[in-house]
């Protein structure tokens, strides 16, 4: 296999991700493993994953793939998922067309939940072992120190932050309870419209990187926002979709807030632990201004407010 010379670089912060395409004459026979004539080249960072979590991310997403849910699967070459050039660790994943989910269309939401039943049934089978829990998220206490300790937020913003994120943080621990009594399965993680491509037979999931052990409700709350009355015909769509595949238990609702603040205050400590790589800046330039930090503090407040309110959606499911 050969490439063409042709290179795309994909948004990606936290590896490097590249579409390359590949020469079709080198190709003695159609490989069923390189679609578009083109493959999916992530290099992944030093240091986040090791390689056993790695391949267990990978025979997860290849497990998905056996049962033909639409998945960008990772390739075996040499009788492996993950290879090393240059001391860089590198996987080659299929490259499938799609575009941007319009989630707003008749029964987009719901097939969205009928592919996210079917992946966690095929979750629930077993565990991951050495991939992550959500437990490890530490209901945001560990982002709030490390924002902290990295003196970024200026004074006297940072006194009003540790206030508020610190409030947040206490908040989330005392619905420690939901989470533990919440099943969990193997999960994407980081389910969101930026890692789904919508083509002409409906959604495909792609990066499972930050896949873990968490409640199914981790992987349908992204889908919901705006006011109380589109939050649940959102939901109600997406359950509607989810429940002809698996079973969705309505308790779960209780975490879609805590989620959502542990979220934010994980995501700043995210930009603030990559703030080195000259990726971020260039693409999060506002991120360590005044008025940055200013928003931040407002949001964190207001889902200090949602996570100490009654479920929006305790109704609907």
């Amino acid at each position: 296999m050969a490439t063409d010379g042709r290179l795309l670089a994909l948004n990606s912060y936290e590896n490097r991700v590249y579409r390359v395409g590949i020469d079709p004459g080198s190709l003695a026979v159609r490989d069923p493993r390189v679609l578009q004539h083109a493959v999916v080249a992530k290099f992944y960072r030093t240091r986040r994953w090791s390689d056993a979590q790695i391949r267990e991310e990978h025979a997860f997403v290849r497990e998905l793939a056996a049962a033909e849910l639409p998945v960008a699967a990772p390739l075996v070459f040499g009788g492996d998922t993950l290879h090393e050039a240059a001391g860089y660790r590198f996987t080659l994943f299929e490259c499938w067309p799609g575009g941007t989910p319009e989630l707003d269309l008749p029964d987009h939401r719901a097939m969205l939940g009928r592919l996210l039943g079917r992946m966690h049934r095929i979750g629930a089978q077993r565990s991951f072992h050495v991939r992550a829990g959500i437990g490890s998220w530490r209901y945001g206490a560990r982002a709030r120190e490390q924002i902290l300790q990295q003196g970024l937020i200026p004074a006297p913003l940072d006194e009003r932050y540790a206030e508020v994120a610190g409030a947040l943080v206490q908040a989330l621990e005392a619905r420690a309870g939901l989470l533990d009594q919440a099943r969990w399965l193997r999960v994407h993680g980081d389910c969101h419209a930026g890692n789904i491509l919508w083509n002409a037979t409906g959604p495909l999931f792609v990066d499972f990187d930050d896949s873990l052990m968490a409640p199914a409700v981790q992987d349908l709350w992204m889908f919901c926002a705006g006011t109380t009355a589109q939050q649940q015909a959102e939901w109600a769509a997406l359950l509607d979709g989810y429940e002809q595949f698996a079973h969705f238990d309505a308790a779960e609702a209780g975490l879609i807030e805590p989620l959502r603040g542990m979220r934010m205050l994980n995501h700043a400590a995210w930009l603030a632990a990559r703030w080195d790589d000259p990726a971020f800046p260039r693409a999060f330039p506002w991120f360590g201004e005044p008025r940055y930090w200013e928003r931040h503090i407002a949001e964190l407040r207001e889902q200090l407010e949602a996570v100490e309110d009654p479920p929006l959606l305790r109704t609907i499911g």
